[in-house]
């Protein structure tokens, strides 16, 4: 049987490419490689489509071993139940049965959604992403369940592992709010958002008690996604240090997750909850723009970051740029200036640009389709037709010459080898996939009672496309668009002419019919630019009150932060010291795109700083729940407050046992102050807490940390950490702003 089944797709194959010959054509090209009606072509080599169920590339890796298979992917699972899409370009058909096909090998026996193929379970960001992106109508069930498996014991939830033990290191679990209000607009299920109300709340709670700066309004934590340390931040930056930034991705998904818990607050008739995560969305949308927005660059910043001052760091990151996009936080001039504006690079819109020389391929140096996805949304709601081309363009090349949805490429090469760690099978990268074809290609969108259509087709990719058996509640729709551009000239329903969209209310079989104006999409530009990647960061160290640091090559200046503001630009690696405060220096470039991290910031001062010794104090949920320390000053101020600590219940990279507690200054509760994983079984690897300002007067004060129900951890069993020392440092009366 098997033998016939392969003989059969072998002729079929054959047909099927004699059948496609003569009518080939060049849909998008760039210098790396040539995306062809039935093919891509790179390097000399090909991933092709021999038949709408069968992939076949010849592509070899420099650093591919010998004896390696080659690439092919041949339809395995039943996907007849699934819609059944066909169209003019053949690999476009195979690349989209592909995702349906992968998506099969998914689903879990207990009707969950797996991360990929060497990622077993369900992981929150990942799962949320991909119901966000096609998961929710194509499996609402497997959705349901998978998001529902991410509430922990105490109706929160979860994050995953991630930089210094999870939460709140890592504080972009939210997405699952925002892909839970998909679930609902898809499926129109009352009862669901019923359930999981008390759970977002709760999740909120602690998150506006432990993770939202009073200072700037943001949101504290590592870029959503990017959960690896030594990938996206410079070397210095520890675990605390990540949680004191405020990421461009993570403030994104935060502000979107509190306008979904308004709107599900108003189903629910719960009006002043509604009022007040409404409230908080647009205070979040404000400190966004107000801190994040580079008017000279036309695009957001990547994170703020530093220790008791923020700087800004001026890369691009795709995935909150396109989030800021797709969620209006960006203005509609906003929108059109970072679809043109944000470099990327020919194999894709890499995760953030430019990258960071010293360190490996992954997040750095990557290119991850389900990021590719989320831009190819953006660039459509902004119309931009050449952005759309070049990220679809990304998409179909990587999932054609592997024969896979692999989960993330080198941006230099395009190829899969060579990054850190891959999957074939990925769940957001199929979900990104399919997602071309339901939410670009058919324009279909969700609301609470209805489906619209607001399509958009590249003219290169004009043509007639079907679209059978799709399901919208109760209601089984035959869809049919034909032509090319962003209007709809024509849109019926059994041959009735309508506005389009589908009510929530419809039921039974229906066959819809989009005719396109054919009209050409006013051009806007596209910045594709070389890869390249940032200077070394300075090493700076303080000697008898000079500031030096060795030579950076290639650096053309050094421009010294002090305080988080701006001093002085030089030629020279040392500064003599006049003033206390924090310092920092960045490596200039002739091209200033390439500008280096900021150094780690270094005090100096002769005064203004206090210890106090704590021991080897042990403290966790069973002992020491409540410590305090008497303190005395000799001057009024504002002070940075931080602890040296250890934590040697997991590495900086994995695991959940961040210890928590809230800072208590006089009775007060003034912060929460963290202390996260530094390394496996080393407890003597000591570091120092996030800190948390305060004015306090001259004279003797009681600082104590304390463990509430709001500090429980992604463990919940283990939540400790070693405290040594207490430290006061008196900051500069004319403290700056974000620079």
């Amino acid at each position: 049987m098997k033998i016939l089944k392969l003989t059969t797709l072998f002729i079929l194959s054959i047909l099927y490419s004699h059948s496609i010959q003569g009518q080939e054509k060049t849909i998008y090209s760039n210098d790396k490689y040539i995306w062809e009606s039935s093919k891509m072509i790179q390097n000399g080599f090909e991933g092709q489509a021999l038949s709408p169920t069968h992939i076949k590339s010849n592509y070899i890796s420099p650093l591919q071993k010998e004896g390696d298979e080659r690439y092919e992917w041949a339809l395995k699972n039943d996907i007849s139940s699934y819609p059944q899409y066909s169209s003019s370009f053949p690999l476009e058909n195979a690349i989209y049965n592909m995702g349906l096909d992968e998506m099969v090998n998914a689903v879990e026996p207990f009707l969950t959604l797996r991360t990929g193929t060497d990622w077993a379970g369900v992981w929150t960001r990942d799962v949320s992403y991909s119901i966000i992106l096609s998961m929710s109508y194509l499996q609402p069930t497997a959705s349901k369940n998978s998001l529902l498996h991410k509430i922990n014991s105490l109706g929160k939830i979860i994050q995953d592992t991630g930089t210094g033990g999870s939460w709140p290191c890592s504080s972009d679990r939210l997405i699952w709010v925002v892909a839970a209000w998909e679930l609902y607009k898809v499926t129109g299920d009352y009862n669901w958002i019923q359930s999981i109300y008390p759970v977002i709340k709760a999740s909120f709670e602690d998150d506006f008690a432990i993770v939202y700066d009073k200072e700037t309004g943001l949101v504290r934590g590592e870029s959503s996604f990017i959960d690896w340390r030594d990938q996206s931040y410079p070397k210095w930056m520890q675990p605390a240090d990540i949680y004191q930034s405020k990421a461009l991705g993570t403030n994104a998904v935060h502000y979107q997750a509190l306008r979904d818990a308004s709107q599900i607050a108003d189903l629910l008739n719960k009006g002043d909850d509604a009022a007040f995560f409404q409230n908080k969305a647009e205070q979040l949308k404000a400190a966004i723009n107000k801190y994040f927005w580079m008017p000279d660059k036309g695009y957001y910043a990547q994170f703020l970051y530093g220790r008791q001052n923020n700087i800004v760091s001026p890369r691009s990151e795709t995935l909150g740029e396109s989030l800021c996009i797709l969620f209006d936080i960006a203005s509609q001039e906003q929108k059109k200036t970072i679809t043109q504006k944000m470099p990327v690079v020919s194999y894709g819109p890499s995760i953030f640009y430019p990258q960071i020389a010293d360190m490996g391929d992954y997040h750095n140096n990557g290119i991850w389709p389900f990021v590719t996805s989320y831009w190819t949304l953006a660039s459509a709601k902004v119309k931009n037709e050449e952005s759309v081309l070049h990220a679809i363009g990304s998409t179909y090349r990587a999932a054609a010459i592997f024969a896979t949805n692999k989960e993330n490429f080198v941006a230099d090469n395009g190829d899969w080898k060579g990054t850190h760690i891959n999957s074939s099978n990925m769940l957001w990268s199929l979900s990104g996939n399919l997602s071309i074809v339901y939410n670009i290609l058919f324009g279909m969108n969700f609301d609470t009672d209805r489906m619209t259509f607001h399509p958009f087709v590249p003219k290169t990719l004009a043509g007639k496309r079907k679209l059978s058996g799709f399901r919208y509640r109760n209601a089984t729709l035959d869809i049919e668009i034909n032509g090319y551009g962003d209007e709809i000239k024509s849109f019926t329903i059994n041959g009735k002419k309508t506005n389009p969209m589908i009510m929530g209310s419809l039921e039974g079989k229906h066959d819809v019919k989009i005719e396109l104006s054919n009209r050409d999409i006013k051009k806007l530009e596209m910045n594709l630019v070389p890869n390249k990647s940032s200077l070394l960061t300075p090493q700076t160290k303080i000697d008898n009150g000079t500031l030096l640091w060795d030579v950076v090559p290639e650096a053309a200046s050094y421009t010294i932060i002090k305080d988080g503001k701006k001093m002085k630009t030089q030629n020279s690696t040392s500064i003599k010291l006049k003033e206390k405060g924090e310092y920092q220096v960045i490596a200039n470039c002739n091209d200033a795109i390439r500008n280096s991290f900021a150094s780690e910031p270094l005090i100096w001062t002769d005064f203004g700083i206090w210890t106090y010794d704590i021991g080897k104090l042990k403290i966790s949920k069973s002992g020491n729940t409540r410590i305090s320390v008497p303190i005395a000053i000799d001057k009024d101020g504002e002070y940075a407050i931080d602890w040296l600590y250890a934590n040697g219940n997991g590495p900086v990279s994995q695991e959940n046992k961040c210890a928590i507690r809230n800072l208590v200054v006089d009775d007060e509760t003034v912060g929460a102050t963290i202390f996260p994983q530094r390394e496996e079984d080393n407890w003597d690897n000591t570091g120092w807490s996030n800190i948390i300002k305060y004015k306090l007067k001259k004279g003797e004060h009681t600082i104590q940390l304390v463990f509430n129900s709001q500090n429980e951890n992604m463990n919940i069993e283990v939540n400790e950490a070693i405290i040594h020392q207490l430290r006061l440092y008196l900051l500069p009366e004319d403290k700056p702003n974000v620079n």
